[in-house]
């Protein structure tokens, strides 16, 4: 996967591909500042977004591609995100025939004590 023009703007990148689905790193930098010393929320969201469409664009190229479209986002904070890099990762829940539910999360030191979580459902079109 490429990543879109907005993952380049934020820094996102591609950290670890494997067998699962693409982990995403976020620096942290002044393009990602928000209050003095956390990253700001928005760059999170757009973190947890890279991370489910990643997840989901290796899905589907598994089953001979398709093109998406969001429907919903929803993204719970569960504490701030300090002056570190950032990691996301998106699971595919569902991959329907014209619907997917992704859910993504970010975390800084220990991915079991995840910064913030998000629920996103996308139209997909098939070839």
């Amino acid at each position: 996967m490429t990543p879109p023009p907005y993952a380049a703007l934020l820094g996102i990148a591609i950290e670890a591909e494997g067998d699962g689905p693409p982990v995403l790193l976020l620096p942290f930098g002044e393009p990602v500042l928000g209050r003095p010393g956390f990253v700001h929320g928005g760059a999170i969201a757009g973190l947890l977004e890279m991370a489910a469409i990643a997840a989901l664009d290796q899905a589907l190229q598994a089953e001979g591609g398709g093109r998406i479209k969001p429907i919903t986002v929803t993204v719970d904070y569960m504490r701030g995100g300090r002056e570190r890099p950032t990691r996301g990762v998106g699971t595919v829940t569902r991959l329907g025939t014209r619907i997917a539910n992704v859910e993504a999360v970010a975390w800084q030191d220990d991915r079991a004590r995840p910064i913030a979580a998000a629920r996103l459902n996308y139209l997909i079109e098939r070839p």
